[in-house]
């Protein structure tokens, strides 16, 4: 009999399964360990089950053809083959864009893709260019006459993303212009039939800075999000897969999470939330990268975890009543435990610095932190103590 003792307050869990594979009922196959937690006394009213999105996109089978993607983007610009598409804003990727950017390219076979970056670095912190290198340039856009190839090795990574793109490009056949430039405008100067803003969190004031200038413009999560093969968020958090193949992040994920909710309820009698996650949203101090190269960290939740999570600020308040009321200890645990069921405002300054947070967001970084991208072989996350 497993027993957490009642001083343990939030933990995570990484809970082992088997490989999920195309077809599998992802419900059935996650309650199989959650059962087991309870089985050993480990789940209790409250706990919340983190699923990694990425076995529920295999159980569901969500994957598209690089082809098919081309298609699409042909269809939705209106291309011609001899055609020339922007892309703005891509992040540095080749997990995340490369099959994207070889989409792209094969949408306009006999014409010509010419990538914006954003510099030094792109949306999620990777490094596009030595920004001390980037900072004696005085020329706006930077092309690649302006740049040495020494100066866009990857400090973690050592790839060259701005040669690696060119050579997906100019692979299917597609000529290849490389810019770095900050203002999204910037490539309406090369006049393109049509243009993807291809960032991820901020690509609708992207796409509006664009449209001012040229209308034929959309994002990533336009494409992709409909048919038998989709999701809500289109070509964002899609990943590389074997073959010519991208997975695409789950479809219809809050279906997924209520059904487990309901299943364990009735199966257990335990009430427990649910969410899918993918990256944490977080800043690595030592890179600069910023890890969430998916739309949000949770992309789907159940009801429950729709709100924020606040609390009181307990090293101020154990401080005010020690030193200003000469309280003992035992005097201001009573007070903490009174504390967390008044109603504060915001402003409160027994509240500072408890900055309110979304559940979800909170979670999924959490649950991804455990889990990792080194993966730990633990795509369910049990959070314990947390509500």
């Amino acid at each position: 009999m497993t027993v957490i003792p009642n001083y343990v307050g939030p933990m995570a869990l990484g809970l082992e399964m088997g490989v999920i594979t195309p077809g599998m009922d992802i419900v059935d196959e996650v309650f199989k360990i959650i059962e087991r937690t309870h089985e050993d006394n480990l789940l209790k009213d409250g706990d919340i089950i983190c699923i990694t999105e990425s076995i529920v996109a295999r159980a569901q089978d969500n994957y598209i053809k690089v082809d098919e993607v081309s298609e699409l983007i042909k269809e939705k610009l209106d291309l011609p083959k001899s055609g020339t598409v922007g892309v703005v804003f891509p992040i540095t990727s080749r997990n995340r864009f490369s099959m994207i950017l070889e989409s792209i390219a094969k949408s306009v076979p006999e014409g010509k893709v010419i990538v914006q970056f954003s510099y030094p670095t792109d949306e999620v912190g990777n490094q596009v260019i030595s920004p001390e290198f980037a900072d004696n340039l005085d020329k706006n856009p930077i092309t690649m006459e302006d740049i040495e190839d020494e100066e866009c090795i990857h400090p973690i990574t050592e790839v060259n993303y701005i040669r690696y793109y060119q050579e997906i490009i100019e692979e299917t056949g597609a000529e290849s212009e490389i810019i770095l430039c900050n203002d999204p405008k910037q490539i309406v100067e090369y006049d393109p039939d049509g243009v993807i803003a291809a960032d991820i969190h901020t690509r609708r004031k992207t796409k509006k800075s664009i449209q001012e200038e040229i209308d034929n413009c959309i994002t990533l999560d336009e494409i992709c999000t409909d048919g038998e093969v989709c999701s809500e968020w289109g070509l964002l958090g899609s990943n590389m897969s074997s073959g010519d193949r991208l997975k695409l992040a789950p479809k219809n994920g809050d279906k997924v999470v209520s059904e487990l909710q309901k299943k364990v309820k009735k199966e257990l009698g335990i009430k427990i939330e649910a969410i899918i996650y993918g990256d944490g949203a977080y800043k690595d101090p030592t890179s600069g990268i910023y890890e969430l190269a998916d739309p949000k960290p949770a992309v789907a939740t159940t009801n429950g975890l729709d709100h924020f999570r606040r609390g009181v600020k307990y090293k101020y308040i154990a401080d005010q009543y020690y030193h200003e009321e000469d309280k003992d200890p035992e005097e201001i645990e009573k007070i903490l435990e009174q504390k967390k069921t008044e109603e504060k405002s915001e402003a409160s300054m027994e509240k500072e610095g408890t900055t309110p947070r979304k559940m979800e967001d909170l979670l999924g970084s959490l649950a991804d932190l455990v889990s990792g991208s080194a993966d730990a072989g633990t795509p369910v996350v049990l959070v314990k103590n947390f509500l």
